[in-house]
This record gives structure tokens, C-alpha cells and sequence, in this order.
């Protein structure tokens, strides 16, 4: 008998039997359903689950969140279920079956832009603070700019704008890129497309509009002209450019023999796909986004622009949740390429703080139920740092009034935002910091608009949350049982499930230890050392959805300088990942249990770079080598090669800090402090 037999039992019929799942994998962390009929889940009772930390919908993926004990409990379900458990990717290919063509084109759009993120977040980063020193007049009476009285803040300035170009003005190239990338064809002719829409050789895309017909240069082909206009920061253009030299490779790929396809393919291919892009594509697709962009303008700035600022900011969350969410990124980028600024990407900020804040009521409402303070302030946290689907998909959902009260905030929230003309400069700022993102004469209304953002979720899910919620809501199941419950022997959470499974593991139960191997005594561990040598983060900078925002435990990231996972302390292996060999869960001599993970969706590639130097059961001890991999092999798979050391289960520690900001040498640097 496995130890998740009964609840593995309890799950395959909460999501609504073995006929309802079509196809079921895991990773690291998560359970991956395709069910045929979703509706069927009952969302409520699974997260209601001891063993369960969380669940979301994703790309037509029923996601269960259970931590780093996910490969025991898998075990137990197929076993359970009699269900043969299948790839991650053929969960993928199956959950398109729960897709319409909308949410397959949405998807894609979100996969090509996924990448992009962190380099548009910095863009946007950079020209916020630019903002902040070119534009804001705070010095010599209100008369100039930091930059105006240092020459050192002016030079930064004019430096600070390498990287700003970089990012929006060649975002052209980095989506050829990514559209490449994700349909499986040749990276660097993506590249190559990408940069002969943005070549020095044509006019920029900024200057069209200022330069008259006659002065704007041409290719002259005898009998007939084409115009040489770049497409800096032009969105609709380069997709289109990039999946038409996609589908060409793979046709001449088809049709080609082997034996000159490494010539004849990648040449036909480009210079038909450039010949396209500059004829057709290019101005056809500048025409159709600056339609669109044109349309949501006027929906901002027009008559009716307080309707749409609060439907808008009324539904925003909710596409999040379908992830329809993604198609505003492309809108916002055109908006900023034409108009010089969006009034979208104030309100999606709003958005985030506005979710934040129906968290940071219950908060208040549930400050003596320790369990859900657990979820509800990294959840807060997060959202307030601009990523929702903590606090969405972990509080305000489960909850369902304060999912309508943030709704509701940030429609009140949005209306002042477009009544006052709240304008940014970049996208990928959110939250609170999405403030560093407006235009700097915008900065005081938007600060006007946060406020609103957080007072009206705030008192609303506070006033509902009083009636609505039940004594166990307010105070924890335990505190709300009879006494005599907790003298049963009924565990609690934590600390009680992480020391009998450590004493489990200790004992050789059902953890796979050899016969002789020593067992680990049972004491206070005081720290974690490095893991490896490198620059330790925290687990923010990451922008990963499920470490970022603490749902699986406290934690941090070092980007490494080395290629072996060292262990952080005395400790045993509990979990090893066999397939893709990129992850191993530990328990340390106080009944802790840690989660180190190579990399971010590097169980994508199937263990290709990765070799386990230890096995499950073994006792180490820190510095002991656990895993090496290939760093190269992970950046061009397009991984990051970051590695994470995550808390998943406390047992006795009371306080945990971590580290960072800081150059760490493996097996020496204390990266974790415990109490």
C-alpha cells in the first residue's frame, strides 16, 4: 500500500472517474489531467485535499499542484486508477481536444510571446527609469530633470537606451525567433528574417510618418517599386514574416532530397520568406495592426471610453483565466508603436493590484487561520508584483466573492485610469511597479487610480467576507474541531507529515534504501549551504508562475557558474525524477524537505543533459555531488540553467531566511538561515 493510495483514490473520483480522464503526466511538482469533460472536476473538494497545495486550467490542462512528493503520489493513482500514465508532451498534443481554434490561436500567440517576457519586462524596467531621470522635473525649483543637472545621470541616460532599442525597437527579430523556436524549424533563419525587417538600410519604422512620400527610398525593379520601410516594433508584421518562412521549410524540407536540402532548403526558404515579407506581409500586416490599434484607441479616448475602461478592467481577470489575456501584449506593443504609448497596459496593472488587494482582505479576514495565511500572503505578494494566477487560481476563485470584488475594483479602478488619460510607455511592469511604466505627467493620476485599486476590492471583500465566510474560514479547521479531534491522532499539516515521513524514510519504508545504508540521525539543522558556486536570486526573479510566487514553499535560486548540484546539507534522498533527471527532493535531519530543480520547464527535455550521481534512499551529506547537467545544452534548448532550492515542507523550522543578491561559492556560502 502506497501512502497516497486513499487519496489518489479520493482524487480519481473528484475528477469524475477513470472515464473522464483522457490522459494524466506529471512534472516536478503538478499533476497533469486532460479530462474529457472538465465540468466534471469538482474543483472545490480537490483543493480541499490535505495533499493537494492548489489547482489551475491551463492550456486545456487540468493542473493539480502536490509538491515535491508528486512522483509517490503519481505511483498511487495509476495503480489506483489502472490508468497507463503517458508523456508530457502527449498531454499536451491530448489537452487540444478541450480547445476551440481561438484558444489553439491564443495559445500559440502565448507561446511565442512567453519567451519574450523577461527581455520585454526589462525594456520596460529601464524605460521607467528613464522616466524617472529625463522627464520628471524635481530639481532647482521644478525647472529641470536629474539629467539636466548631472552629467553622469545624462550619460546613464543616453546609455540606458542601448538596451531600451534593443528590446522594442528590434522586438521584431526576437518574435521570429520565438515563432521559429516554437514550430520546431531553423532558429537562426528566424533570426536573419527578423533582422532584415529592422536593417539600417531602411527607413525607420518611427520615421515613416514624418517623412513624405516622395523622400521614403525604394527598391527600383524596372517595372515596379517597393518601399524600404523597416518594421521597428511592429508585432503583426513579423508574425506574419516568420510562419511564412516556417511553412516554406518545412515544404521544401518535404520536397527536397536530403542530400542538397542542407543548401537548397534554408536558401529557398529565406529569401522567398524576405521577398514576402517586404511585398506583402509587411504592409498588409502594418495595416491590419494599426486597424486594431486604431479601434482600441478610440475605444479609450472616444465618447464612450468610461464604458470601455470598465468592462475592460471588469473582465480582465477573468480572460487571465482563459488565457485570452495574452492577445493584449501584441495590442499594447502597437499601440506604443503607433501612438507613442498605450492606455491598455495602465489598466492591466490596475488588474493585478486590484486581485491583490481582495487577497490582502482576507488576509485580514482570516489572520488567525495560519494554514490559509500560508497561501493568501505569497498569493498577495505576488499579485501586487504583477503575476495574478496565485492569487486567482489559489484564493480569490476558491473563495469565488473575492474574485468578484477585485473585478469589481478594478473596473472603478480603470474608469479613472481612461477619464484621465493614464498613458505608458512600456509594457511588462505590473502591479505597484507598473507605476515606473507611465508616462511621468501620468505618474501622480495613476497613483490616484492605485489607491482605488486597493481601497475598493479591500473594504468590499472585508464587508462580504464577514457574512459569507464560516467559523473554519476564519480560524483553520483545527482551531475549529472539538479538542478532542486533535487528541485522536489526527495529523496536522506540515510539520507532522514531513517528520513521519522522514522517520519512514529513515526506517527504509517504502524509500528504497539498501540493506547497511546508514540512517540519519534526528537534529536541528541551523543553515543550507550553496549548491553550487554562482549569483544567488530570490525566487521573484525567476518570473515562473509556480516558484515565483511561493505556492510550493519558501525558497531560493542560484545561476550557476558550475555544472554539479551539490547538496545543501545532511540529508536523504527522498525523490528522484528518472525520466527527466532534473529534480530530487530531499529530507533533512529536522524533517524539512527541500525540492532542488535544475532549471525552469527543463522536464521538457527528457533528461538529455542530466545524470543523477545518487540514488533515492541514499544518505549524503552536504557537498555530496547529486546531479550534473549541461548547462549549454539547457540555454539551447531555450531554458534558463537557474537552479532552485525550495522548502516544501517546514517540519520544526520556525523561521527561514534567505541569502541573496550575492556571489555564493559551492559548499562554503551559507545561502539560508534557519530557526
Amino acid at each position: 500500500m502506497g501512502r497516497y493510495v486513499e487519496d489518489a483514490k479520493e482524487l480519481l473520483q473528484l475528477v469524475g472517474g477513470r472515464e473522464n480522464v483522457a490522459a494524466v503526466s506529471h512534472c516536478m511538482t503538478r499533476m497533469r489531467f486532460v479530462l474529457n469533460e472538465p465540468q466534471k472536476a469538482d474543483i472545490g473538494k480537490i483543493e480541499a485535499m490535505k495533499a493537494v497545495k492548489g489547482s489551475f486550467t491551463q492550456s486545456g490542462q487540468f493542473q493539480i499542484i502536490i509538491g515535491n512528493t508528486v512522483v509517490d503520489f503519481y505511483n498511487d493513482f495509476v495503480a489506483v486508477s489502472g490508468i497507463e500514465g503517458v508523456a508530457k508532451e502527449a498531454v499536451k498534443e491530448a489537452a487540444k481536444q478541450n480547445q476551440n481554434v481561438v484558444q489553439r490561436m491564443v495559445t500559440a500567440l502565448a507561446e511565442i510571446f512567453a519567451p519574450l517576457i523577461p527581455a520585454i519586462i526589462t525594456g520596460g524596467l529601464i524605460l521607467g527609469f528613464r522616466n524617472c531621470i529625463d522627464s520628471l522635473y524635481l530639481f532647482e525649483n521644478g525647472t529641470k530633470t536629474l539629467c539636466e543637472t548631472s552629467q553622469f545621470w545624462a550619460g546613464m541616460d543616453g546609455f540606458l537606451w542601448l538596451i531600451g532599442e534593443a528590446v522594442f525597437h528590434m522586438l521584431p527579430v526576437g518574435i521570429c525567433w520565438s515563432v521559429t523556436k516554437k514550430m520546431g524549424t531553423t532558429q537562426m533563419l528566424g533570426i536573419v528574417l527578423g533582422l532584415t525587417l529592422v536593417s539600417g538600410q531602411l527607413l525607420n519604422a518611427y520615421a515613416v510618418a514624418g517623412t513624405a512620400a516622395a523622400d521614403i527610398p525604394v527598391w527600383n525593379f524596372d517595372f515596379f517599386k517597393v518601399k524600404m520601410i523597416g518594421y521597428q516594433a511592429q508585432v503583426l508584421p513579423a508574425i506574419l514574416a516568420a510562419f511564412t518562412l516556417v511553412y516554406l521549410e518545412k515544404f521544401f524540407r518535404r520536397i527536397i532530397p536530403a542530400v542538397v536540402s542542407m543548401i537548397v532548403v534554408p536558401f529557398c526558404s529565406l529569401v522567398l520568406a524576405v521577398i514576402a515579407a517586404h511585398f506583402v506581409l509587411g504592409p498588409v500586416g502594418w495595416q491590419i495592426g494599426s486597424a486594431i490599434s486604431s479601434v482600441v484607441y478610440a475605444g479609450i479616448t472616444g465618447s464612450f471610453k468610461v464604458i470601455f475602461g470598465a468592462v475592460f478592467g471588469f473582465v480582465y481577470a477573468p480572460l487571465v483565466i482563459t488565457g485570452l489575456h495574452h492577445m493584449s501584449n501584441a495590442i499594447d506593443l502597437q499601440l506604443i508603436a503607433d501612438y507613442g504609448g498605450t492606455m491598455l497596459w495602465p489598466m492591466i496593472a490596475l488588474s493585478n493590484i486590484a486581485q491583490g488587494s481582495a487577497v490582502l482582505g482576507m488576509i485580514l479576514l482570516q489572520r488567525r487561520n495560519q494554514e490559509a495565511q500560508e497561501v493568501n500572503v505569497p498569493a498577495c505578494a505576488s499579485c501586487y508584483m504583477g503575476v495574478t494566477e496565485p492569487a486567482m487560481f489559489g484564493v480569490n476563485l476558491k473563495y469565488g466573492f473575492p474574485f468578484l470584488c477585485g473585478m469589481t475594483g478594478s473596473a472603478c479602478a480603470a474608469v479613472v485610469c481612461v477619464t484621465m488619460g493614464v498613458t505608458a510607455n512600456a509594457i511588462g511592469v505590473g502591479g505597484l511597479p507598473g507605476i515606473l511604466s507611465i508616462q511621468p505627467e501620468y505618474m501622480p493620476a495613476f497613483g490616484l487610480c492605485m489607491l482605488v485599486a486597493v481601497a475598493v476590492p479591500l473594504i468590499l471583500t472585508f464587508i462580504l467576507g464577514s457574512r459569507k465566510l464560516e467559523t473554519a474560514d476564519f480560524v483553520g479547521k483545527t482551531e475549529a474541531q472539538e479538542p478532542s479531534c486533535a487528541a485522536d491522532g489526527a495529523p496536522g499539516a506540515g510539520a507532522g507529515d514531513a517528520i513521519g515521513a522522514t522517520a519512514g524514510v529513515a526506517a527504509g519504508a517504502g524509500s528504497g534504501q539498501k540493506e547497511g545504508e546508514q540512517e540519519l540521525p534526528r537534529k536541528e539543522v541551523k543553515n543550507l549551504k550553496a549548491f553550487l558556486s554562482g549569483r544567488v536570486i530570490s525566487l521573484k526573479e525567476l518570473n515562473d508562475g509556480v516558484f515565483s510566487e511561493g505556492v510550493m514553499g519558501e525558497g531560493c535560486a542560484i545561476l550557476p557558474e558550475s555544472d554539479v548540484l551539490l547538496s545543501p546539507a545532511d540529508a536523504i534522498v527522498k525523490v528522484l525524477m528518472q525520466d527527466a533527471r532534473h529534480a530530487c527532493g530531499l529530507i533533512l535531519e529536522n524533517g524539512a524537505e527541500i525540492l532542488l530543480h535544475v532549471g525552469i520547464d527543463t522536464v521538457n527535455m527528457k533528461g538529455d543533459g542530466f545524470t543523477y550521481l545518487v540514488e533515492e534512499g541514499q544518505v549524503v551529506r552536504a557537498g555530496t555531488p547529486l546531479i550534473r547537467f549541461d548547462r549549454e545544452k539547457i540555454k539551447a534548448a531555450g531554458y534558463t540553467d537557474a537552479v532552485v532550492c525550495i522548502v516544501t515542507e517546514q517540519a520544526d523550522i520556525k523561521k527561514m531566511r534567505f541569502v541573496t543578491g550575492i556571489k555564493a561559492e559551492a559548499n562554503t556560502t551559507i545561502v539560508a538561515e534557519f530557526e
